[in-house]
């Protein structure tokens, strides 16, 4: 079975909108195996966002994820991480398919409501970011 991390970003958590996104992707058949909700500072999120740290946009992404709370839920499922980036849509939400959740709720390129694990290692790599071994209920 295959996991995925999913992050509830600071935008969609100011508009109400977490249990929205986690219900969608549980309707799509996904099972919710951790959640939590946290306020990231800015050591855990240079950790999470350590792939960018040489990009001229860091700074802001960093500054952006720390500045309110957010949800972290590890969703397990055949074809997990493939299966809620589709349901995510393209990190646009200008260029997202209609229906996907950023479509319907990502204002911009970094205000697109969700992150997702872009592949099953990094998936695992980000998921012990979040969760200790028993904080994951399969």
């Amino acid at each position: 079975m295959e996991r995925s991390l999913v992050l509830v970003k600071p935008d969609a958590m100011e508009r109400g909108l977490a249990g929205a996104i986690l219900a969608r992707l549980q309707g799509d058949g996904l099972k919710l195996t951790a959640l939590r909700m946290l306020h990231m500072d800015m050591a855990l999120a240079g950790r999470h966002y350590a792939i960018h740290k040489d990009k001229p946009f860091f700074k802001d992404l960093v500054d952006y994820i720390t500045s309110m709370p957010i949800v972290a839920a590890v969703f397990s499922g055949e074809g997990a991480v493939e299966r809620i980036r589709k349901a995510m849509g393209a990190t646009d939400p200008a260029r997202a398919a209609p229906g996907t959740i950023r479509q319907q709720y990502g204002l911009d390129i970094q205000r697109n409501s969700t992150h997702a694990s872009d592949s099953p290692e990094n998936a695992e790599k980000e998921i012990a970011i979040f969760f200790k071994k028993g904080e994951i209920f399969e």
